[in-house]
């Protein structure tokens, strides 16, 4: 049953949370203006309406170390003057002291993983066609993956790639149709598969089809191996397609099953799936590293020593979850052991830290 305690620490939590997240979203944000304004070279209202849409994004992700940040300070708060120990003087264990924080980080999580499920996709489709169409003025290099096809248009090139591999530098089922200065076409290239190399295209197991001005008759003809150049332009492609962050999880999941039913690799797509929950737990597995540390160190130490605590928790957490979800992606792990081993593991250390407190 919540009490005038439990309100009162989840009132000084919700300030320092909310205090860490404007803190933590400024500064990245500050940061990243000043570190691209002079490239970007684009209007203010341009760079505001884009930055309007990657606040977003950033605070799904500062949103975990802003509940660590709230968790450290709450209880380094309470420890400082005295009312951690008049809690536990009167019969409240850590768990209970700690419930309404981890009960409001349990809240906070759903929160952020609707926000990435649900709000991050739109808003990052946006961010993209802000940043390709309107700053980078790179129109053709803003796409999207709605089920598994890429348009792209470049000049008088208009083509369709099936499926982009960016990791392996490989296309499959890719069409480019060449026009003259007035539309009309001149000539398609099919290919099953295709080596990008920056600039230069290794196309395999295709056709050439070449329409004459003369004749007006098509004349094709098949190729095992055939090399294009293709612009500077269109060799930044991978960079703009394959992000598993413009799909929900229902279009993530409808696009790894249409790849592997076509024989193709999704193991880095499988690791994003799984990886959208894991990092849903984000945010309590760093609150609940938080409490054992946070608790043993008595009445010592002020801010500095608190904001340094929280950035060596984060480091050792996002140590942890990156090595996994690297290994997860270049297959030495499956992806539901490299999204999940981590947060169990960094759990347990807590809880054993926790059992060995309680001793």
């Amino acid at each position: 049953m919540i009490n005038i305690i439990d309100r009162y620490i989840a009132k000084v939590f919700l300030g320092y949370f909310f205090a860490g997240l404007i803190v933590f979203v400024t500064l990245f944000i500050t940061i990243d203006v000043l570190t691209n304004i002079i490239r970007f070279g684009a209007p203010t209202d341009v760079i505001i309406n884009y930055y309007s849409n990657y606040i977003f994004e950033v605070v799904y992700q500062m949103t975990p170390v802003a509940c660590l940040i709230g968790t450290v300070f709450t209880l380094s708060e309470l420890n400082k003057t005295n009312e951690l120990v008049a809690l536990f003087s009167s019969g409240m264990s850590l768990a209970r002291v700690s419930a309404p924080i981890l009960a409001l980080v349990v809240l906070i999580s759903l929160v952020s993983f609707w926000m990435g499920d649900r709000l991050l996709p739109t808003i990052i489709k946006k961010k993209n066609y802000i940043y390709f169409v309107e700053i980078e003025k790179k129109p053709g290099l803003y796409s999207t993956i709605k089920t598994n096809k890429i348009w792209y248009r470049s000049k008088n090139i208009l083509f369709n790639i099936q499926t982009l591999q960016v990791e392996k530098k490989e296309a499959q089922g890719i069409s480019l149709y060449y026009f003259d200065q007035n539309w009309d076409l001149r000539q398609m290239i099919f290919a099953d598969k295709t080596q990008m190399k920056g600039s230069e295209w290794t196309l395999k197991d295709g056709s050439v089809t070449l329409f004459s001005e003369e004749t007006g008759a098509p004349m094709t003809q098949a190729f095992t191996s055939k090399k294009v150049i293709m612009n500077e332009e269109v060799s930044d492609l991978q960079a703009s397609a394959g992000s598993s962050s413009i799909l929900s999880l229902k279009d993530l999941r409808k696009f790894i099953k249409k790849n592997k039913e076509a024989g193709l690799e999704t193991l880095q797509y499988e690791v994003d799936y799984h990886s959208k929950f894991s990092f849903a737990f984000a945010a309590f597995v760093m609150s609940f590293l938080g409490i054992p540390f946070t608790v043993t160190r008595g009445r010592s130490g002020g801010f500095a020593l608190n904001a340094g605590l929280c950035v060596g928790l984060a480091f050792v957490y996002w140590t942890f979850y990156s090595s996994g979800i690297t290994l997860g992606k270049y297959g030495a792990i499956s992806p539901i052991l490299a999204t999940w081993v981590p947060n169990i593991s960094i759990l347990g250390l807590s809880f054993g830290l926790l059992v060995r407190l309680r001793r």
